[in-house]
């Protein structure tokens, strides 16, 4: 269970990206469709896969990868960018979306559904990251992706890493533009994912250097 602190970073962030729902995608759908790019660009969805959005805003994935996926659920806490998502679904019909309303460290679906889980600009904004990912796992199948990516004014690369590395997840960083401002990351879930790495700060220091 979250402590009082979380909730209270939990709220004050939900306020936050109410205030700025309507403007949201003019202040950073194009470093967002940038991300998003250089993601697909490693990342296929297939015509069978069902997808979670978790964090997803105003639903700027959803434009690039609707036509092709089987079904998207977007989540995100903020009802104000969840507003702003629907109006997109309605515009552009895309009849595969759907949306809730959900807390990323608390997402109401069944263990091991998605074939494919994305993050975008999410990390940052969680009061515990470990536990972000841990629910990001509970809900992605074996032999799923999972994408995330972190701000990198908010996340030196070496703490990225060790995020990824304490969880035990098999990853990819990919090699971005400078205009690009994150870390990416493509994870890979295993049926039987092997035991957190030892030895991390080891492993850190051979990737950063």
């Amino acid at each position: 269970m979250a402590c009082p602190e979380h909730w209270r970073i939990k709220r004050k962030i939900a306020r936050h990206y109410d205030r700025i729902a309507r403007i949201y995608n003019a202040l950073y759908g194009y470093e967002q469709n940038l991300k998003i790019k250089e993601i697909l660009k490693n990342v296929s969805v297939k015509p069978s896969d069902i997808v979670l959005d978790v964090g997803c805003g105003t639903g700027l994935l959803f434009e690039h990868i609707a036509d092709v996926s089987g079904l998207v659920v977007g989540a995100d806490i903020s009802i104000g960018v969840l507003r702003r998502a629907r109006e997109l679904i309605k515009r552009r019909k895309l009849e595969r979306v759907h949306l809730v309303r959900a807390d990323a460290d608390f997402l109401p679906f069944k263990n091991h559904v998605f074939d494919k889980v994305f993050a975008i600009t999410l990390l940052q904004n969680m009061p515990d990251p470990q536990v972000t990912l841990k629910e990001m796992l509970r809900v992605a199948k074996g032999s799923s992706e999972i994408v995330l990516t972190g701000l990198k004014k908010a996340f030196a690369k070496e703490y990225f890493l060790r995020i990824l590395m304490e969880a035990g997840l098999p990853f990819l960083i990919l090699d971005t533009e400078e205009r690009v401002k994150c870390h990416i990351a493509i994870c890979r879930v295993e049926a039987n994912p092997p035991p957190p790495a030892k030895n991390i700060n080891n492993r850190i220091a051979k990737i950063v250097s």
